[in-house]
């Protein structure tokens, strides 16, 4: 099989995604490059041009070659035997679209499949089925019944159902942000939520080619400017992620257990992330992530690192897993 790094997409985080193929390509120097663009394209690109691309988190990447219509770009790599190690993040390339338009054509790819990539891309619907696991998610609040929340709990906050949290997060501090979510609603469906006091935490989990499936050590996350969003994620330096992060030896188990539980309620497979805060009553939530972040600032290789498994050691068992999957 021909191995192919799949990045960049249509969505808002295509710049993340630049960003993780240059830390995949790095440790797979001779896969090939296609650039997803926003265009719905896909360009052939050369190692130079990717790698020399220097604010990924800021700049736009132009390929600077042609590109092709991208279900023709997915016919391609069929017929040339290609396997896609997935460096996207977000929207179609992780709400299972593309993942369903590669099962059809056989084409084999890293991390979840179609089913378990909606189900967990969709908050509300991932929050049932974490529940019926025993993962405690919050209380979801209607858009109606938003003024009667805020007058309840005093601070809310809301994310777009169907889309990365990092981008059109909103803190309902005060009765002017209630105008903010209702225009937000407008172009999008949100979940709104009583806003849970404590620490941020994610846990990463992990599926080996062996058939072994576990967490790795939760991260501590003390985000800059107090929200974990794109800034304080990526552009912010005093953001700080505290790899095994600083729980109690039960906190580290229930993070650790959930997070597992997660996964496996909606059936993930090769890797995930899952987002909690660690309130007063213990982990509480948020959402998991079948296509986390593959920086080299990124949250999983750093929990990574921390269980003691090099980053070229995970990537090359995906790609074996990804091959004895499609073998089946």
């Amino acid at each position: 099989m021909r191995i192919t790094i799949l990045f960049g997409g249509t969505n808002k985080e295509r710049l993340v995604s630049v960003a993780s193929a240059q830390a995949l390509h790095r440790v797979l120097s001779e896969a090939d490059l296609w650039f997803w663009h926003v265009h719905d394209t896909v360009h052939e690109v050369r190692s130079e041009t990717l790698l020399n691309h220097k604010r990924p988190f800021e700049d736009e990447f132009e390929p600077g070659t042609r590109g092709v219509a991208f279900e023709r770009a997915l016919d391609k790599a069929k017929a040339e035997d290609r396997l896609l190690v997935l460096g996207l993040h977000g929207g179609r390339a992780e709400n299972g679209e593309l993942q369903a338009m590669c099962e059809m054509r056989g084409i084999p790819f890293t991390g979840s499949g179609s089913a378990s990539s909606n189900l967990a891309f969709d908050k509300t619907a991932a929050k049932r089925f974490a529940a019926i696991a025993g993962v405690q998610p919050p209380e979801g609040i209607a858009l109606e019944d938003i003024d009667a929340a805020f007058a309840e709990y005093g601070k809310l906050i809301a994310k777009p159902a169907r889309d990365g949290s990092s981008y059109g997060l909103i803190f309902v501090n005060a009765k002017q942000d209630l105008v903010a979510v209702r225009n937000a609603a407008k172009a999008e469906e949100y979940v709104i939520e009583p806003f849970v006091s404590g620490i941020e935490a994610t846990c990463g989990v992990l599926e080996q080619s062996d058939g072994k499936v576990f967490s790795l050590p939760p991260i501590e996350i003390v985000p800059a400017e107090g929200a974990f969003d794109y800034t304080a994620k990526y552009l912010l330096k005093s953001t700080q992620e505290i790899c095994p992060g600083r729980f109690s030896p039960e906190i580290t188990a229930a993070l650790m257990d959930q997070a597992l539980r997660a996964h496996r309620a909606l059936s993930c497979a090769g890797y995930s992330r899952t987002d909690f805060i660690v309130s007063a009553k213990g982990p509480i939530y948020l959402e998991t992530n079948t296509l986390p972040g593959l920086t080299a600032a990124s949250l999983y290789p750093k929990a990574l690192k921390a269980q003691g498994i090099e980053f070229a050691d995970f990537l090359h068992d995906q790609i074996e897993l990804c091959k004895r999957r499609s073998q089946k």
